[in-house]
């Protein structure tokens, strides 16, 4: 049987982890076991993360709007209501958006749908 040398295979392996781990403090980014399981948290945060991202942007979407609603005497629940009877298709990032730079138009869709 022919000997196999499994080195190359092993560094490669190991090199491609301390990639991924630079950029981490003391021996995360160095020894390769505490690396690997760095590197494998990292994966786990980061999948977590882009997640929870789209649950925060929403929250704060609902927020400016809700502030924006403030001014017209309006709550957020049956602004989304009235935007449901009448059929408009707006999502609450636009909306928002909308709320945030563009006061004037905000306000004569509020107005719209409050008659």
């Amino acid at each position: 049987m022919v000997r196999v040398k499994r080195g190359v295979t092993a560094k490669k392996r190991h090199k491609k982890i301390l990639r991924l781990a630079k950029g981490y403090r003391m021996t995360k980014r160095k020894n390769i076991k505490v690396a690997k399981e760095a590197v494998l948290h990292a994966g786990q945060y980061a999948f977590m993360g882009r997640k929870l991202k789209k649950r925060d942007f929403r929250r704060l979407w609902i927020i400016r709007l809700n502030a924006a609603l403030s001014k017209s005497e309006i709550k957020y629940n049956r602004f989304i209501h009235l935007l449901k009877e009448a059929k408009v298709t707006i999502d609450r990032k636009i909306l928002a958006k909308l709320a945030v730079e563009h006061q004037e138009i905000f306000n004569g869709l509020v107005k719209k749908l409050n008659q």
